[in-house]
């Protein structure tokens, strides 16, 4: 179950995917394109994209209201 940012990359490392910009806005985006994608060819269930989709917008809105 996704519940937070840190849950939405770890997903992603069992896929052995790792992103890194040193920027968290951009990683955002590009996590956000690496989940659609592992749904997209069937690899996460459609609530954990959903979910994670949720998780990675509160977390952008976080960043931009700062």
């Amino acid at each position: 179950m996704l519940t937070n940012f840190l849950s939405v990359v770890k997903l992603l490392k069992r896929f052995g995917l790792f992103i890194y910009t040193g920027n968290k806005l951009d990683d955002i985006d590009l996590i956000r394109d690496e989940v659609k994608e592992l749904y997209d060819n069937g690899l996460i269930l459609k609530e954990d994209y959903l979910q994670a989709i949720l998780i990675l917008r509160e977390e952008q809105r976080k960043l931009e209201s700062k």
